[in-house]
């Protein structure tokens, strides 16, 4: 961590909500020297950490009063409005940050009801296993309160790697959202090549391998298609559509021999077809972000 937790003083912290995540939030806290309170409706989840040195408050409210921050860890923002609806005033003055979660409209909701009540709001959102909670291998996205966030910070430092987004309380849900939809978008298409070659007799753990050798070749052309997308300017980033779209009837061809899906080559066919006859065939495969969401 980037501060040492023998250099500076502990501060007292409230987790509400000890799933997996919570539980390990608490437990990073507590190895922090954070005198650390603790609440779950099922109060059986606390024994654990009272046994590490927390102490478990008998209600929300109570948990709520013991800290000055208090860590909102749930299994989705109904939780979390079950859990806040019935405070009111228990919040006020205090820094509620809430890693439940959630879209970006239910975090700017949440952080309308904390104003009103008097509590400084940041949303965030934790990507990483929880046995890695408190070391830099968990990355955590935080938006909201500013004055909240640094008041808090060398605190949240302690649970992983930090990048604050800006005071719109929506922020860290845009950005947590989008990394876990990359994350399916490739999987899921990963697992439909998978079908493929495994259709075709060949070895998919070998073919598999070799995928994890060339990922890393994709990162110029992230950066490249997000400063595109940017500017509007596309150049021939995987060589002009006109070239590329020759591939799609025979990727087609190929997979509905062996019964493959075909939804994505067929979705990426119809873009590339639109975009040549807008008389783009000399764009890249980025120049396709012009025909989302406006068709």
């Amino acid at each position: 961590m980037s501060t040492d937790r023998n250099t500076r003083s502990a501060t007292r912290v409230t987790v509400v909500g000890l799933g997996k995540m919570g539980s390990a939030i608490a437990k990073a806290l507590l190895d922090h020297g954070h005198p650390t309170t603790v609440w779950n409706r099922t109060a059986s989840k606390a024994a654990p950490l009272a046994a590490a040195g927390a102490e478990a408050a008998p209600t929300a409210a109570d948990a709520v009063a013991a800290s000055p921050l208090v860590i909102l860890c749930l299994l989705d923002s109904a939780a979390v409005d079950a859990v806040l609806g019935p405070l009111d005033g228990a919040v006020e003055g205090k820094v509620v940050v809430n890693a439940t979660s959630g879209s970006p409209a239910q975090a700017r909701r949440i952080a309308e009801w904390a104003r009103t009540h008097g509590a400084r709001y940041v949303d965030g959102g934790i990507m990483g296993d929880p046995a890695e909670v408190g070391t830099p291998n968990v990355l955590l996205s935080f938006s909201g309160d500013r004055d909240g966030f640094d008041a808090h910070r060398e605190v949240l430092d302690d649970l992983g790697t930090l990048t604050y987004y800006g005071e719109d309380a929506g922020l860290a849900a845009v950005e947590f959202l989008a990394q876990v939809a990359v994350g399916y978008e490739f999987l899921l298409g990963l697992l439909h090549t998978f079908a493929l070659v495994k259709a075709e007799g060949a070895d998919v753990e070998g073919f598999a391998a070799r995928v994890a050798g060339s990922v890393g070749g994709y990162v110029p052309l992230v950066n490249a298609f997000g400063a595109a997308v940017t500017s509007g300017q596309y150049g021939p980033d995987l060589g002009p559509l006109s070239v590329q779209a020759a591939l799609m009837d025979d990727l087609i061809d190929h997979r509905e021999s062996l019964g493959v899906d075909t939804l994505r080559m067929r979705e990426v066919k119809r873009l590339m077809d639109r975009r040549i006859a807008d008389g783009h065939g000399d764009q890249g495969f980025s120049s396709l972000f012009e025909l989302l969401g406006g068709e």
